[in-house]
């Protein structure tokens, strides 16, 4: 027969020991152990984002962008307003707080007109 008076509670009973600011900081360590990983884009879905730019920085149209931020992917809205080849980014503007956005064009995984 088992003694249950020599039973754990485990992790429960250290959670009202900890501050806030520790549990925020155990939550960030395992969002990151959640991290996704950035694919490899193929050259046709290149051309495709590279004619959408161009479109949409030639019609002044809003697009999509889907971004990988280092963590997991993100969509960021906004209208383009310049294609820097040279340094490898799109500069625009968010569609939502109306600031500047620039984003490398390494980390655009998909871009969608709207």
């Amino acid at each position: 027969m088992m003694d249950n008076r020599n039973r754990d509670r485990g992790t429960i009973k250290w959670t009202s020991l900890m501050l806030p600011e520790h549990v925020e900081m155990v939550k960030k360590l395992w969002k990151e152990d959640q991290r996704v990983e950035k694919g490899i884009m193929d050259e046709q879905k290149a051309v495709e984002i590279d004619f959408l730019l161009q479109r949409a920085l030639t019609d002044n149209l809003t697009v999509q962008v889907r971004v990988h931020n280092g963590f997991e992917y993100e969509d960021i809205r906004m209208k383009v307003t310049n294609v820097n080849r040279n340094n490898h980014a799109v500069v625009g503007v968010d569609g939502q707080t109306k600031e500047k956005v620039r984003i490398s064009l390494d980390d655009i995984a998909d871009l969608a007109i709207l």
